[in-house]
């Protein structure tokens, strides 16, 4: 373990032997950190965290932190961390609070850029990429693979898709479906993620069937219920396809058609 002399490390924290902690660096009572992990000078992890492996934080992020709830308490509550996820300068992320289960999430292989927010409650899958000066507001739920570009602002219970790619400078006031292209100063769907799907290795006819039952959905005025239901007759019978139509049925925000 090499910790920097200058560093300030609660008794109760759970350092894995080869992790790095540099200059300055606050680490608070009942965080734990584990193997391959790298903080960087000037980090504050306030308490009840949990890093996973290979997870590097720059400096001046702050993680652990209360949640910016009026309503919470001082109730106990949770931040975890998956492995391999880069945390950049300036980024923070809340605890949870007792009305959203306690923990906040952010899961492997994710990458929070410079000056970014993850708020409490939120619930990050893999591999989510958020640029610089990305804020979630609470209770957000984010899937796989999702990307959110700079200075993209999420309104709170709303719900990303996975693959979902939102254009920099958006406004997120309503649930983003998966695989899609979304942006505005209130984003809208503009089609689907394409290129980023053929980079996520997703076969043509895959996409195809993807664009079939998006343009039921958003290429016509057909009420949503009976939208779907002919999506469901039409378009090929593939789990992208039952997902994609499964979330919007399921949206409690509503979706940008």
């Amino acid at each position: 373990m090499s910790i920097h002399p200058t560093a300030l490390v609660d008794s109760s924290a759970r350092i894995a032997d080869d992790v790095e902690v540099g200059a300055y660096t606050v680490i608070g009572p009942e965080v734990e950190i584990a193997s391959g992990c790298v903080i960087d000078h000037h980090v504050n992890i306030e308490r009840d965290a949990k890093i996973g492996p290979n997870t590097r934080i720059w400096p001046m992020a702050s993680l652990g932190t209360d949640p910016q709830d009026l309503k919470y308490q001082g109730e106990r509550s949770y931040l975890e961390i998956g492995a391999n996820v880069m945390i950049r300068e300036f980024a923070t992320v809340n605890r949870g609070t007792e009305e959203g289960g306690g923990t906040t999430r952010v899961g492997d292989g994710c990458m929070l850029m410079a000056y970014s927010h993850v708020a409490h409650d939120c619930q990050l899958g893999k591999r989510v990429i958020m640029a610089n000066s990305v804020n979630l507001a609470g209770h957000v739920t984010i899937e796989d693979f999702a990307s959110l570009g700079g200075l993209v602002a999420v309104h709170q219970f709303v719900h990303i898709g996975a693959y979902c790619f939102v254009g920099g400078l958006s406004g997120v006031a309503q649930d983003l479906p998966p695989y899609t292209l979304c942006e505005g100063s209130r984003a809208k769907t503009h089609g689907l993620n394409s290129i980023g799907l053929k980079r996520a290795g997703f076969e043509n006819e895959t996409i195809e069937a993807i664009k079939k039952a998006y343009r039921i959905i958003f290429r016509n005025t057909t009420p949503l219920k009976k939208a779907i239901a002919q999506a469901r007759e039409q378009a090929p019978d593939l789990p992208e396809v039952r997902h994609f139509l499964e979330f919007i049925e399921a949206s409690q925000r509503g979706v940008p058609r």
